[in-house]
């Protein structure tokens, strides 16, 4: 599948999703307004039919259809009028009643007005299954009305909305499920086509290394097997060199794979062991300048401290040496690294600090991933699988440190290397 093609088919996915969802939350929100809006209605009709029957027990119906019982101050508080002297324990029956006639199971707490006094009196709190205590709530006097009114509070109306939008919730949750599924496979073939495209890399890469020293070897070998070769040694002895240095070059680079292997398959055995750090990196500097890559590259060592840390000797080694090994590949010019140890607290900051072409934001948290090279457009001058820095991150895991990378103010990047003491 072309990439064009894929992201189309993430756009359009997503759009669906999105759109899907969008229709799913507005019907389960106009569902609960139309079931506020039911809440209200039931509570009112509940309500009416309440003080009808104070008034039939007062025998004084007639006052009915002259007064407006019910008046709705807020969503759940509600002043009912009642223009009769209200019983205390009627009230509370047919209270009870309506509200579970009219299928409003939850709790509820009233009180009385009383004009004699001017306030409100016996408040009380009754849950859905029927107990009662004394209300606390500040249930607040009408200016409008002087006569005898009763006021009702509903501090939790939620069993109400759950009982009739439960349905809508189950279709919700499972939507949800449907969509954190979607995503989950989503993200996992997004993960899968990268891999493979890294892999694809990895392979082209590996592919061209192997196959320059290989035709190199081929080459010198057909040179070598010619008798008149005999004639000139320099010549016998400079095709010897370079089959040597590409025999090499081969070498290391099957001794990489071979390591990924190795670390793919088990978990990485530490020897530790204490190490005089000053003269460890001293030897290291020394030994890196020997090599192809450190012929190329000033290293200049700046540590403060006689510091001892302990650590696995071939793996620290390694470490070091893929760090310098990069620094010097990714350098325009010729390679100048700095290396300076800091005692911060409990921990001890080693600083790899070069003067190459640096590593953009964006890519600091992928260049540690296996196989991830970062991205020179058409430019391949840069030889290498991805790996070394990955085993660095592996290596430092296992150790129980951190590395971190940051933009080096005068050109170039600084590998930080922090270990806890």
């Amino acid at each position: 599948m072309k990439g064009k093609t894929f992201k189309y088919i993430i756009l359009l996915a997503t759009i669906s999703i999105a759109g899907v969802l969008s229709i799913q939350f507005f019907f389960l929100k106009s569902s609960y307004n139309y079931s506020e809006k039911q809440f209200t209605e039931s509570v009112t009709v509940a309500l009416k039919e309440a003080v009808w029957q104070i008034l039939v027990a007062n025998g004084n119906t007639a006052n009915f259809d002259s007064i407006t019982p019910v008046e709705m101050i807020a969503n759940t508080y509600y002043i009912v009028n009642v223009d009769a002297l209200i019983d205390y324990e009627l009230l509370k029956f047919h209270l009870m009643e309506e509200l579970k006639r009219h299928q409003i199971f939850t709790d509820f707490e009233f009180a009385i007005y009383n004009p004699s006094i001017g306030r409100m009196e016996q408040q009380t709190y009754i849950t859905a299954n029927g107990t009662e205590k004394e209300s606390d709530y500040n249930f607040s006097h009408s200016n409008d009305m002087d006569s005898n009114y009763f006021a009702v509070h509903f501090p939790d109306r939620a069993p109400y909305f759950h009982t009739r939008l439960s349905i809508w919730y189950l279709f919700t949750g499972l939507l949800l499920v449907v969509v954190i599924f979607f995503g989950y496979t989503l993200s996992v073939i997004i993960r899968q086509r990268q891999l493979s495209e890294i892999q694809k890399n990895f392979i082209n890469n590996l592919t061209h290394e192997l196959k320059t020293p290989i035709s190199s070897i081929s080459i010198s070998a057909k040179v070598i097997a010619n008798k008149n070769i005999l004639q000139t040694p320099d010549r016998l002895f400079e095709y010897a060199r370079i089959i040597q240095e590409q025999n090499n070059r081969l070498s290391a680079n099957v001794e990489k794979v071979l390591n990924l292997a190795s670390l793919e398959k088990n978990k990485i055995h530490l020897n530790p062991e204490k190490i005089e750090l000053h003269s460890f990196l001293s030897e290291i500097a020394d030994y890196f300048k020997q090599s192809d890559s450190g012929k190329k590259a000033t290293i200049i060592l700046n540590i403060k401290n006689n510091t001892h840390i302990t650590a696995d000797r071939f793996h620290l080694t390694n470490l070091v040496l893929n760090i310098l090994e990069n620094s010097v590949k990714y350098c325009e010019n010729i390679s100048e690294i700095k290396i300076d140890t800091e005692k911060s607290k409990n921990k001890l900051l080693i600083r790899f600090i070069d003067n190459g072409i640096g590593i953009s934001k964006k890519y600091r948290k992928k260049i540690f991933k296996r196989f991830y090279r970062v991205p020179t457009g058409n430019v391949h001058n840069v030889k290498g699988f991805g790996l070394g820095l990955d085993y660095v991150k592996k290596i430092v895991k296992a150790h129980g440190w951190k590395i971190k990378v940051d933009n080096n103010p005068s050109g170039g990047s600084i590998f930080t290397l922090l270990i806890s003491l």
